[in-house]
């Protein structure tokens, strides 16, 4: 199935959004591997590829004659992103993964010895390094331990003081596949006077959010996992609020309203999210990521709909029940409100890096994470792909 460019933005009808069959024939790696590992890399669908494509043959044999149009997809892009979380075109800034994303808060906020910032334990270190690189600027990180897999808001307040300025944690936990309650984690950050940094990678793509319901002041994500967009292509919000509590990174042409004029030069940055992009965009990568979120946007997700992330929680508690039923021992919880498309498992008595590798025989692509195998399936994964691993836990345990 070849999907051009033009057709991947164009909308679908109400009977296609729910045709999961259409959105498995978009993903070409599904005619060899069942692939669950989308919580690490996932595979791009065809419209990805499609804009790639057209960027590459408009590269070999244009150059930079088409750079305007290339300038007016990107904000097609950002307008897209946008809309899917409930914010403002010049709320979102183009970065290069959830990493950067978190540096532009970290390295950018005023702050004041004797300050601290407050998250749960078992974050991605992503989420943990810059904040511990603060440390050497007088500000405390205080990490709050859980309650199981779970983040304990009352735990959160707890550890939360008058020198608390921000609160981060993860959308949903890498490991465990538990999913929080966005607002209500934010509401414990803006009850303590602090502002609340989501790391949505691990949900964006998935699951709805609108950043303005739920009060979240500053969000990043990579691309490259449940967006299904290529690696070193991701998005960054900061409510209109704030940017000025960011010290604007990475400062170039870029990052000024005069922009293209190359001549003019003084320093007047932009009033919006656009400050952090510093110089030329990955153009390339975004164009790739769009083609993604075009693609899931026609099969309804947005901050108010559902449908992909209820699609995929039933994937996710299928497959969960199956390995239970198959003797495996499952860590992940098949909660409708705090799970996800993460299935945390091991067959007993085997080693999990092993069983993975043995998966990979059997044309089954999952990660080794802590100690356990773990499978993070997607909305276009469906029946035969669960089979496929009940099949070979049944086979090696």
């Amino acid at each position: 199935m070849t999907i051009s460019a033009s057709e991947a933005t164009s909308n679908s009808t109400s009977d296609q959004s729910k045709d999961w069959n259409s959105f498995r024939k978009s993903m070409p790696v599904t005619e060899k591997w069942s692939y669950l590992d989308h919580a690490a890399v996932a595979p791009l669908p065809q419209p990805s590829a499609a804009w790639i494509n057209k960027w590459m043959t408009e590269s070999l044999t244009e150059g930079d004659v088409v750079w305007g149009s290339w300038a007016a997809r990107l904000e097609e892009i950002r307008a897209t992103a946008a809309e899917i979380i409930g914010a403002d075109t010049t709320e979102m800034a183009f970065v290069a993964n959830t990493t950067f994303g978190i540096n532009l808060v970290s390295d950018g906020f005023c702050w004041n010895e004797g300050d601290n910032i407050v998250l749960p334990d078992h974050e991605f270190p992503s989420n943990v390094y810059p904040w511990m690189a603060l440390e050497k600027r007088g500000v405390e990180v205080r990490i709050v331990e859980l309650d199981g897999d779970k983040i304990c808001p009352q735990r959160i307040a707890d550890a939360c003081d008058d020198r608390t300025r921000i609160v981060a944690a993860s959308w949903v936990g890498y490991a465990s596949g538990y999913r929080i309650d966005v607002a209500e984690l934010a509401e414990v950050a803006h009850q303590a006077g602090a502002l609340f940094f989501l790391d949505a990678i691990q949900g964006m793509g998935v699951f709805p959010i609108d950043v303005k319901a739920s009060n979240v002041d500053f969000l990043a994500a990579d691309g490259h996992k449940w967006m299904l967009g290529p690696e070193g292509a991701g998005l960054f919000y900061v409510a209109q609020e704030h940017l000025d509590k960011l010290r604007p990174m990475n400062v170039g042409w870029n990052s000024v309203k005069q922009g293209n004029d190359f001549s003019n030069v003084k320093l007047d940055i932009r009033d919006s999210a656009l400050r952090y992009e510093g110089g030329s965009p990955n153009m390339v990568g975004n164009f790739g990521l769009g083609g993604s979120l075009d693609l899931l946007k026609q099969f309804g997700l947005a901050k108010d709909q559902s449908a992909v992330g209820d699609r995929v929680l039933e994937n996710s508690r299928k497959l969960h029940e199956q390995l239970i039923n198959a003797g495996a021992n499952v860590f992940s919880t098949a909660d409708a409100d705090c799970g996800s498309g993460i299935v945390s498992f091991e067959i007993p008595g085997k080693p999990s890096d092993q069983m993975r590798q043995e998966f990979l025989k059997r044309k089954i692509v999952t990660s080794f994470r802590g100690g356990k195998l773990r499978a993070s399936i997607h909305c276009y994964n469906d029946d035969s792909d669960i089979a496929r691993v009940i099949d070979a836990v049944n086979e090696l345990k």
